[in-house]
């Protein structure tokens, strides 16, 4: 389930809405599942013009912390040409039941090059082929990608394939309409805001020991952006999507605030 949830969950990214002004903001959500909170996640993005710098962390709590423990946080810089995310470097750090995962990309002309994987994808998964590789970006780019468009244009049309070291997952989005949100104890918001409906599909990297069909199955959400300060940029308040284990699951927003510093793994900041 977590592994789906990471996968749709970086869809939280504010998205600017004017090309003139940079933006910095943070944003911490709450996701639920049969009725738990599950996990928590925290993002920090800061996006100019030029370039954007963005990261997400997620933690697990509760009954889903004690049966499935682990974190992970993953960053990115890149820079935009016209409306389309170019990452430059992305890292994804994390411990999963007491084991460490490590992804670190760096591109090349659009090109992802991987630097260090842990553990070796060879114990995990299919290698996916160097050709469908090529021009991918990695999933919180692409994100990036789909929410500065519904922020620019008021709508969320767009297809990208991401690739992080592991796995291609083809994402689909398409634009809904306005809906009101009503007040919920769990979240921060409520109002009108904008639907957007996604889907997420594995093309390849396939697990070596897993339910190839099963695993091929698409998984589908929904998110709803709005303004959350007067004037402000939209992002994205509410997210519903599905998972392979418990179900439906939807997150929320808890809180804004102005985004923290973006560093690298190893202290570097972008």
């Amino acid at each position: 389930m977590l592994r789906y949830a990471l996968a749709l969950i970086v869809v939280l990214a504010p998205a600017a809405t004017r090309a003139d002004a940079p933006t910095s903001l943070s944003a911490r959500y709450a996701t639920y599942a049969a009725g738990l909170h599950m996990a928590d996640i925290e993002t920090a993005v800061s996006t100019s013009p030029r370039s954007y710098e963005m990261s997400v962390t997620f933690r697990t709590t509760g009954l889903a912390g004690f049966f499935y423990s682990g974190s992970q946080t993953g960053i990115v810089r890149g820079s935009w040409h016209g409306s389309n995310a170019v990452p430059e470097q992305y890292i994804g750090e994390g411990t999963w039941r007491g084991a460490k995962r490590l992804a670190d990309i760096e591109y090349e002309h659009g090109q992802p090059k991987v630097r260090q994987l842990v553990p070796p994808n060879e114990t995990e998964r299919e290698p996916v082929p160097e050709n469908l590789r090529a021009n991918t970006i990695d999933m919180m780019s692409a994100m990036m990608q789909l929410v500065h468009a519904a922020g620019t244009t008021g709508r969320c049309e767009g297809t990208v394939r991401t690739y992080e070291g592991r796995r291609l997952v083809e994402i689909e989005a398409h634009t809904i309409g306005t809906e009101i949100l009503p007040p919920s104890d769990r979240s921060s918001f409520s109002g009108r805001a904008l639907r957007c409906d996604f889907s997420s599909r594995l093309l390849a990297g396939f697990s070596l020991d897993g339910d190839r069909a099963r695993e091929a199955r698409p998984m589908h959400g929904s998110a709803w952006l709005a303004p959350v300060v007067a004037g402000g940029a939209p992002m994205v308040v509410r997210v519903s999507f599905e998972t392979r284990w418990v179900g439906d699951a939807i997150t929320e927003l808890t809180g804004v605030g102005g985004a923290a510093d973006i560093t690298l793994a190893g202290g570097h900041q972008p």
